[in-house]
Formats: C-alpha cells, sequence, structure tokens
C-alpha cells in the first residue's frame, strides 16, 4: 500500500507565494490578496493541529513576507526561525523575456496583455532551460536546479533521518516546479507546464527521508473556500 511504503518518512510543504503584484512597478510585494491567502493557508494548518520543526525560505520580499502572514494564521508559539535559502529565490522573469523578445515589453495589467506575458515567459523559459539563451544577469538553468538539488540534498542531510519531521518552504513557481521536476524526473517541456499551472499559495507534498524524495501532493488549494482567491499570477 502507497500509505505504508511512506510509513516513518517526513513530509516537506513547498508553498509557492501568495498573489505578489503582476504589472506593478515592483512585481516583488504581495497584494492584499496575496497576503489573505497566506493567512488563510496558516489557519487551515492550526486548525488540523499542523506544525513544523523547521522553516525554509527564498530571500525575496514575496517569500518574506507570504511567510510573516502564513504564521500570523498559523500562530505556533515555537516555530523556528526560517532558514533563508537564495537557492529557493525565483528566476527573473523579465530578462528571460528579453533575451527572446527584442521589441518593447508591455506591463500585464490587461488579460490580453497577462496572456502575451505568460506566452513570451513560456518561450522565454524554454530557450533558457535549452541552453539556446542566456539571459541578463542570470545564471544558466543548469546552476539554477543545482541550486534548488542542494537545498533539498542539505534538507535531507540535516532532516531526513528524522522520522516523520514536517518541513515548510516558501518560495516560488519556477524552484518549486524544478524541485518536482527533479524528484519526478519531468523534460523540460513538462517541468515548464508544472510551473505555469502552480497557483498561489498552492501546497505541493514531498514525502521524504534522507535517502528518499517523493511527490504527494499538487497545487493543493484545499484552504482557499472562496474562488475569488484563486489565482495564478
Amino acid at each position: 500500500m502507497p500509505g505504508a511504503m511512506m510509513a516513518g518518512m517526513g513530509t516537506l510543504y513547498l508553498v509557492r507565494h501568495g498573489q505578489a503584484s503582476l504589472g506593478a512597478e515592483d512585481y516583488d510585494q504581495l497584494s492584499e490578496l496575496g497576503r489573505r491567502q497566506c493567512l488563510a493557508l496558516g489557519r487551515y494548518w492550526r486548525e488540523r493541529g499542523l506544525g513544523f520543526d523547521a522553516v525554509l525560505s527564498g530571500t525575496l520580499k514575496r517569500h518574506q513576507q507570504s511567510l510573516i502572514a502564513l504564521s500570523q494564521g498559523l500562530q505556533q508559539a515555537d516555530l523556528p526561525a526560517a532558514l533563508a535559502c537564495p537557492g529557493l529565490d525565483e528566476y527573473d522573469s523579465e530578462a528571460l523575456i528579453r533575451a527572446v523578445h527584442a521589441g518593447p515589453l508591455q506591463r500585464p495589467q490587461t488579460p490580453e496583455a497577462a496572456r502575451a506575458h505568460f506566452r513570451l515567459l513560456r518561450e522565454g523559459l524554454a530557450a533558457w532551460m535549452a541552453g539556446r539563451s542566456r539571459p541578463q544577469g542570470m545564471a544558466s538553468y543548469a546552476d539554477f536546479s543545482a541550486g534548488v538539488a542542494e537545498v533539498l540534498r542539505q534538507l535531507q542531510q540535516r532532516v531526513g533521518e528524522q522520522a516523520q519531521a514536517r518541513v515548510l518552504l516558501v518560495s516560488s513557481g519556477g524552484p518549486i516546479s524544478t524541485a518536482i521536476g527533479q524528484v519526478l524526473g519531468t523534460p523540460a517541456d513538462a517541468t515548464i507546464e508544472l510551473n505555469l499551472r502552480l497557483r498561489n499559495s498552492a501546497v505541493s507534498e514531498f514525502a521524504f527521508s534522507a535517502r528518499r524524495m517523493a511527490l504527494q501532493t499538487f497545487n493543493s488549494l484545499a484552504h482557499l473556500d472562496d474562488k475569488a482567491m484563486h489565482s495564478f499570477a
């Protein structure tokens, strides 16, 4: 039975940040909706008695703001201080797009502009992951992926022997989809699809030990009863 196979393993909860400020001058800020999404997630876990033995986070503002709101909802008195991991930081979507699109970039402030933005982002991701582009100011995808893998390796090394440890990880769609792709062995096009399907404040889960990681759930929004709070951007 699958459940028996996971007995004694820890659980890693990978949370994409709440809605950021797509189309604004500074994307790296949670919107009010994004704050409420993460607050709702923390409350959902508190109501179910879930607490965490370790916390990892990217270093971007939207990661830190998401963790603050989530913690406010969770109200775990002994919640460990978050370990800030640059390997969990997101790629630069504008740099990715500029590497494959020479024309002016319109801020995605309308539905049409948002669709155009994500079409270009898909193209930019494919070129970067295949090594056909080197966006300005960014590492190669091989190095980006290696950074994600190193975070997971260190987690397994430090926590993996603790049976049934629960670890919270707050990051972005790029690192989370890369981690899932590594665990599942997906090709680049499938990893891109995982990335672009991840919703704001969505939870994916890995069962893990010192020697193994396995995907258990993907892209869950069970904490959001109100569908008006669902968002991708």
